[in-house]
């Protein structure tokens, strides 16, 4: 079987998301489902009923959604939609990717004699729970390798167990466009020679956007055409906003609240700040704004650092630091041609390393691989560790 094809001994996956975003682990839940269904599989979910995840999957109309809800890790109503489901779909797989979830997913598959992936986010496996938890499924996908090594050297996964699988992102969705970049910046209000600095995401403590605003009043002190866009909302917002509004360059930045349709305010920007000051699984919003073709000035930490290639589609910078992001972000708006060229690159690595056909394709591929989760036998540990239809629409 070529690398690209679908082995016909996986054809029905059933998709379990019942969070309610919007974030990035909604993205991608929504992003994989709608690729899995682009390849050929035949792909259901079940969902929180009319929610981010729900009218997402609905818009495609290739996906048959189920409803249910999750009201903690313990719902006895919910596993029973579920395991109702699974008795009606009769999945070769079953996918889930919240945590809270993940046991009564467990105890379905179990039940039912169903394979069982789990998507890992987020570094939320206690110590408690850390020796019984790889006897959960089995697969274990991992965002990042930074996160799979964080799995196995901390919590004692099982390396034969998991796999890493970057974010997909739709690259025909994400992508440059000129005439949007024209309108949205006479929406927001910039001049053609204005160079914007974004930043889109969660306002928190955690997410740098403390560190950035100051970097910016040093930014803004050296450029007389740098601006800021920002886009997004949260636990600090209001300090964000004091902060802005009692810069000497208050009248350079502009705020908005999060938007769904944050390809137009990527392509308002010129270059895209990820500033984290924790360690992050991946850093979908990088690859994103890089499949827009926008630079990426971003924090070395985590497994951010995986979402882009160093000094040719982005900047790196070490997490917190005040003056090397006021310099890091200067060298890019002092720079248009360092600009284009790093987006440029930025537009051609998401392409190849994120599109969400290719990794639609490599998923399939772990789905189909030999292992089932079982520890492999001595001739196939080494290559274990090395390894980095049609569908139905309406509503059940």
């Amino acid at each position: 079987m070529s690398r690209g094809a679908r082995d016909p001994r996986v054809r029905r996956l059933l998709f379990v998301g019942t969070n309610r975003g919007p974030g990035g682990t909604e993205s991608h839940f929504v992003t994989l489902a709608i690729a899995m269904a682009a390849a050929g599989y035949e792909v259901a979910a079940i969902v929180h009923p009319d929610d981010v995840i729900s009218r997402a999957l609905a818009q495609d109309g290739r996906i048959t959604l189920y409803d249910a809800a999750f009201a903690g890790g313990v719902d006895a109503r919910a596993t029973r939609d579920v395991a109702r489901v699974c008795r009606a779909q009769r999945p070769d797989w079953m996918i889930g990717s919240f945590a809270r979830e993940f046991w009564p997913l467990a105890l379905v598959a179990r039940t039912q004699r169903i394979p069982l992936a789990l998507f890992l986010h987020i570094q939320k496996i206690s110590r408690w729970s850390a020796p019984l938890f790889p006897w959960l499924a089995s697969r274990f996908i991992l965002p990042s390798e930074y996160l799979r090594d964080w799995v196995v050297t901390r919590r004692g996964m099982p390396r034969w167990r998991t796999r890493v699988l970057y974010n997909p992102i739709d690259v025909e969705h994400f992508r440059p466009e000129p005439e949007l970049r024209e309108e949205s910046r006479r929406r927001f209000g910039f001049s053609p020679n204005d160079v914007v600095v974004g930043f889109a995401g969660r306002f928190e403590r955690q997410k740098g956007v403390h560190v950035l605003a100051a970097a910016l009043e040093g930014v803004m002190a050296r450029f007389a055409s740098a601006r800021t866009l920002w886009v997004g909302g949260g636990e600090v917002a209001s300090e964000i906003d004091a902060q802005l509004a009692a810069s000497p360059f208050a009248d350079r930045h502009v705020r908005e609240p999060w938007s769904n349709d944050i390809v137009a305010c990527f392509a308002a920007m010129d270059v895209l700040a990820f500033p984290p000051i924790r360690r992050e699984s991946f850093g979908r919003v990088s690859a994103e704004a890089q499949a827009c073709g926008l630079p990426v000035v971003a924090s070395r930490v985590g497994g951010i650092p995986e979402t882009l290639r160093e000094d040719v589609s982005g900047l790196l910078v070490p997490p917190g630091d005040v003056f090397a992001w006021t310099d890091a972000l200067s060298t890019l708006v002092g720079d248009s041609s360092l600009r284009a060229q790093m987006g440029a690159a930025g537009r051609a690595q998401a392409v190849e390393r994120f599109a969400a056909a290719r990794i639609a394709a490599e998923f399939g591929r772990i789905l189909a691989s030999r292992n089932d989760g079982r520890r492999p036998s001595a001739n196939a540990a080494a290559s274990s560790l090395t390894d980095s239809g049609s569908s139905k629409s309406g509503r059940r």
